[in-house]
């Protein structure tokens, strides 16, 4: 190395910047201090709720899940009793709020997407009538709906003996809707395996057209052949079967209720009802945000191809509509499953009502908001996830 190299080495080492001056060392270090401010005071809070509780002669944990819950729930999905312990408890409150939040979500989409659509419809009346119903429920707290609904409708339907008959063997009473419902027949056990064969068989249609849309680069409805597929295999074993696999039960009066089928009860359907409407009119607005930033040359160009209306919606507008729908439709879903909280006001008993009845009870605060709070995260996580995933499968690629 000559010697003007090596004094170019020497003057850039004396003229370098200092660590405590440098922009990157800087950066770090202060990502450094808010991390550890962060936990000094997550450190600070959990020392101060431990000492609270202490003071009470508590402790925080959640041994107090195995003892006996001692009230009963209402609704099960689940076999429970007085008996039962708290954590059992939780575990009905969780699959109500489940049951509730799935079912809401897929109404309430196919609801909202219906008015949606309508909202744009060329027809006056239609679209006026779409956009009441929008302008309604957008300001109507959902409170104030679900009391209207259950105290104004649903528990002033008839009674049992004076009980609303619906075509099909469906009844509408006071004390709940009553419809017929499969049950499990004598040939069941052997048709469970028809039903795994016939599920095996879509999974191996949905991966070989899976395999073959990424060589053509034409990519087939997946999910619906593979439904489709599952489906029929499925009613093709049925005649198969030497006994009957399932059993339609019938609703019929018995007294002060009806004895088959499946019962709904009032609290469930108003909250269900309830949830479905109100989510319905912020779906719909966004159903009919994203339609309309499609631009006006695709519709020209669906109608040069002798596209009709429908099949201009259903081909070329909402396919390209929908990467603009997903986002705020994600949002939508979080609200209706957070809104399911206020089942309280109504008598159904969801995660956030057992978890009060719990916490009475127990006098575990703390454990019991935990608990709570942990669970509307991880259904919230878990949405976000799949709507992500789903967002991204219908982003455009750009090449």
């Amino acid at each position: 190395m000559d010697t003007e190299s090596v004094t170019g080495v020497e003057t850039s080492r004396r003229t370098a910047t200092p660590f405590w001056r440098d922009e990157r060392y800087l950066q770090v270090m202060a990502q450094i201090a808010v991390v550890a401010l962060v936990v000094a005071l997550f450190l600070f809070l959990y020392r101060n709720l431990v000492n609270a509780l202490a003071a009470q002669g508590l402790s925080l944990g959640f041994r107090f899940l195995r003892l006996t819950a001692g009230f009963d729930i209402g609704e099960s999905p689940i076999a429970y009793a007085r008996t039962s312990t708290y954590g059992r408890a939780f575990v009905v409150g969780l699959l109500n709020t489940l049951r509730v939040s799935f079912v809401g979500i897929i109404l309430a989409t196919i609801l909202g997407t219906a008015i949606g659509v309508a909202r744009l419809s060329s027809n006056w009346l239609v679209a006026r009538l779409a956009a009441l119903y929008i302008e309604f429920l957008r300001n109507v707290p959902l409170l104030v709906l679900l009391f209207f609904l259950a105290t104004g409708v649903f528990f002033k339907l008839p009674r049992v003996q004076e009980a609303f008959a619906l075509p099909g063997g469906f009844y509408l009473t006071n004390r709940g809707a009553f419809i017929p419902w499969p049950v499990a027949g004598p040939g069941w056990p052997l048709y469970r395996w028809g039903v795994l064969a016939a599920l095996l068989v879509a999974l191996a249609v949905a991966f070989v057209l899976y395999r073959c849309g990424q060589r053509t680069g034409r990519m087939p409805l997946v999910w619906f052949w593979a439904l489709l597929v599952f489906l029929a295999v499925s009613l093709a074993i049925w005649p198969w079967m030497p006994v009957t696999p399932l059993v339609l039960s019938r609703p019929e009066p018995g007294g002060r209720t009806f004895v088959g089928g499946k019962s709904l009860s009032p609290e469930y359907m108003a909250l269900l009802s309830g949830l479905v409407i109100y989510t319905a009119a912020f779906i719909a607005d966004t159903v009919r945000a994203g339609i309309q930033a499609v631009s006006k040359g695709q519709r020209e160009a669906a109608t040069a191809l002798g596209l009709t209306g429908m099949q201009s919606l259903r081909l070329v507008i909402f396919p390209q509509a929908l990467r603009v729908i997903i986002p705020p439709l994600t949002s939508q879903y979080l609200n209706l499953t957070k809104n399911s909280s206020l089942a309280v006001a109504v008598g159904y008993p969801d995660l956030f009502s057992v978890g009060n009845t719990v916490l009475n009870q127990s006098g575990r605060a703390v454990e019991v908001v935990l608990i709570t709070m942990l669970v509307y995260l991880s259904f919230s996580l878990l949405t976000s996830a799949f709507m992500n995933w789903y967002n991204r499968r219908t982003q455009f690629v750009e090449r």
